[in-house]
This record gives C-alpha cells, structure tokens and sequence, in this order.
C-alpha cells in the first residue's frame, strides 16, 4: 500500500502516515491552494476505503483522518508495540536458529529463510545483505561443507548478494543430483552384470553336472 499511495500521488502518503494537511483559512475563505490541500486529504482516506474489505471497514468509519485510519487498521494487523515486539522476537529466534531441513531442496530452503526476513521486516527490522548470505551458507547441512568452502574462498561475501548465492546453490545441487542419477544407472548396472554372471556360472555348474552324471553312467 505504501508503494501504491506514493506512485499514485507522493503527499499523500504523507497525509497517512503523518496526517492531514492543515487548513489555517475559514471556508468562506478558502483559497485555491486550500481546495488542493482538502482534495488531497479527501483523496488520502477515499484510497485507503476503496482497499478494504467490507469486514475491514467496519473498522474505520468514524475515523475523521486518512492517519487514523492507517493507525487502527495497523493496530488491527500488527498489534500494539508489545505484541510487534513479541512478534519480532519470534521471528528473530527462528532466524537465528535456522537451519535447511532434511529432503528439502534449495527452492525450498530460501522459500522458508525469504518467508522470515520478510516477516521481520514487515515489522520494522531488517538484515543486511552480508548477514543473509553468511546465515544461508551457515545454515546447509555438513554435506554442503565442500561447496560453501568454495564459494567462501572464491567470492568476496560482503559484495555477494543472496541472488547470486542461490543460483550457485542451485546448480551445485542440480550437478548433485545428475552425480546421483549417473551412480544410480552405473549401480544398477553393476547388478544386472552380476545378476547376468551368477546365471552363467549357475547353468556351468549345471551344465558339469550333468555331463558327469553322464560319464558315470556310462
């Protein structure tokens, strides 16, 4: 919503978030850089109702200012400074505990970490790039250990961004899992050659078997 008012009209996400434009004049005489202003904050808080559901509404018609408006629904959705703080404790604990779970792909890995750092920043903090990258190779299992030291000694960390250290994830883990596939064909071949070897030997032994028993009852 932030975005939106400020491309839609910069000032009037001032007029939200720091409230309406004062009016100094009576009416009667008002001038023409009043009229604008009234516009302005009318605008301000007509935007803010036509995004809101009809449930939401019900919240906010007797808020006299676009601001007051933007402060209950706030309230409403993130809670007084306590529970954003409680919020933001819990998120903060599952950053700092993160840690790439068993079977889950890279996608799915960042999808969870993005989930986090968006979460937190919704709520006024956030990480710096540097930090990010640092906790997603902190938080690979020990099977990673070989391409984090790679990617450790072969980039500057403080310039990487988190972009570009997923890609390189990702394509480390798709030649893991070809290397995977390439060994489980090279296995399985293997076994059907011993498979295919024990049935020769079998019917030699067979095969001398019966060519004996043969010769003895001659």
């Amino acid at each position: 919503m932030e975005y939106f008012l400020q491309g839609f009209i910069f000032q009037i996400w001032s007029i939200v978030e720091e409230g309406d434009l004062v009016i100094l004049n009576n009416r009667d005489n008002w001038t023409e850089d009043d009229r604008k202003k009234i516009s302005l904050n009318c605008k301000a808080k007509s935007i803010l109702c036509c995004a809101l559901s009809k449930k939401e509404f019900n919240r906010v018609p007797a808020c006299k200012s676009a601001m007051e408006m933007w402060e209950k629904l706030r309230i409403t959705y993130e809670g007084t400074d306590k529970v954003k703080e409680t919020r933001i404790d819990i998120l903060v604990t599952q950053y700092e505990r993160f840690q790439m779970q068993l079977g889950e792909t890279i996608t799915q890995m960042f999808s969870r970490f993005t989930d986090i750092t968006n979460g937190v920043a919704r709520l006024g903090k956030s990480y710096g790039m540097r930090d990010m990258v640092r906790k997603i190779l902190r938080s690979l299992p020990s099977s990673w250990t070989p391409k984090v030291t790679a990617i450790e000694e072969a980039n500057d960390l403080k310039r990487m961004s988190l972009e570009k250290l997923i890609g390189s994830l990702m394509a480390h883990e798709i030649n893991m899992e070809r290397l995977g596939q390439s060994c489980g064909r090279k296995k399985h071949s293997n076994a059907l050659k011993a498979e295919e070897d024990e049935s020769e030997e079998g019917s030699y032994s067979q095969e001398s078997m019966n060519n004996s028993e043969d010769e003895e009852a001659m």
